[in-house]
């Protein structure tokens, strides 16, 4: 893999390696105009929770066996009954479109080329439509926001449940936006040309056909600010449940009462997260919050975590620590920005060699091999 670090106009540069993510990083860096690069870079207020998430899996240590046969290795899982190639997904992340063309469109078909979990951010650029025509036989989940009129919501739902998704990831953690002051610095609006595609058309109707209009309000990240609901709760759960038959997953948990909450509210699945740390500044690493988090769910519902997650090993070090799958977020991203559907490829592939590379070098030949015994917490 390598690229000639060239613009969009195609002049020439020194040709790079693409070795690790952080190669892929380094490219959009210098690629994605500022105000892009920023809004997917940002962290809340000082940026302590988004970095700490990378630092975390620094602090834990792996205890390697030997003498375990990996001569043949297994990267196989499964996400609610559904087998998967390796361990990792893609996480909701928005306005893909910023960083390459065909935005979530080569998301989806990348995901299912590779044949792996894509959760598809309701703040998308192409629409739930457009995502599962361009990859008909990918396995997609569809990450769900609770809005002030709750007919926003419920039609999404039953949208994405015609459509094929197979799970609603809701998130739980924005009840509002987190302070990102770069955001706030370079006024961030998405350009004219893009649309949150799944509301394309909602928020410019008349007076009468709808509660929220365009007048309402400064827009905040592409719909009119104040339209979240910040009043939702445990009781929210149930109205989703009443809607729809497809699993639920509630992303953004990071406590131990909270997953206990989720277990006895019925939902299938968690996703430890701390919104790649752009929402609360001064929370807890996600990889610092699974243990007490598995330690409670006890096996009832399948655990998932994201943040931070840059190698293989760190892939491993999540899978021993309880998730069933790890998510990644900014990293599609980046690949989208170096090289569309083929970029994306290329980072899930490099994370699936790394963590069979691991894997073996730790003695694990399948998924099932991997366990807490591998972990030892580092003393510095």
């Amino acid at each position: 893999m390598s690229i000639c670090g060239c613009n969009r106009d195609g002049a020439h540069c020194a040709e790079m390696s693409m070795v690790c993510l952080t190669d892929f990083e380094e490219y959009a860096k210098q690629h994605l105009s500022k105000a892009t690069w920023d809004y997917y870079a940002a962290g809340a207020d000082e940026c302590c929770t988004r970095d700490d998430n990378l630092l975390a899996y620094k602090r834990i240590r792996l205890r390697p066996r030997i003498l375990r046969d990996v001569s043949v290795s297994d990267t196989r899982t499964t996400v609610l009954g559904t087998e998967i190639s390796f361990p990792v997904g893609i996480a909701p992340t928005a306005f893909h479109c910023l960083a390459w063309h065909e935005g979530e469109m080569a998301t989806a078909r990348a995901t299912e080329a590779v044949n792996t979990c894509y959760i598809t951010s309701t703040y998308s650029t192409c629409s739930v439509e457009e995502i599962v025509a361009a990859a008909p036989n990918g396995y997609r989940w569809f990450q769900l926001y609770v809005y002030r009129d709750r007919k926003l919501s419920e039609q999404i739902v039953h949208r994405v449940e015609s459509l094929g998704y197979k799970a609603l990831v809701l998130t739980v953690d924005v009840p509002y936006t987190g302070k990102r002051r770069n955001d706030i610095r370079n006024q961030f609006k998405l350009p004219p040309h893009l649309k949150v595609k799944n509301f394309d058309g909602v928020f410019q109707c008349v007076p009468h056909c709808c509660p929220i209009q365009e007048s309402a309000g400064p827009e905040e990240y592409g719909i009119p600010a104040n339209t979240l609901d910040p009043s939702i709760s445990w009781k929210d759960v149930y109205w989703l449940q009443s809607l729809t038959r497809l699993p639920i997953i509630i992303k953004g948990i990071l406590t131990k009462e909270d997953a206990e909450l989720a277990v006895e509210h019925g939902v299938q699945g968690i996703i430890v997260s701390n919104h790649g740390g752009r929402q609360l500044d001064g929370g807890p690493a996600t990889i610092d919050c699974l243990s007490e988090i598995v330690d409670t769910v006890q096996g009832r519902i399948e655990v998932y975590m994201d943040g931070g997650i840059r190698t293989g090993s760190d892939v491993l070090k999540a899978v021993a620590l309880g998730a069933k799958c790890v998510f990644i977020g900014r990293p599609a991203v980046w690949g989208l920005a170096y090289k569309g559907e083929e970029g994306v490829r290329e980072v899930l592939q490099i994370l699936n060699d790394e963590f069979r590379l691991s894997m073996a070098l730790s003695g694990c030949r399948n998924v099932a091999e991997i366990n807490r015994n591998l972990i030892q917490f580092s003393k510095l």
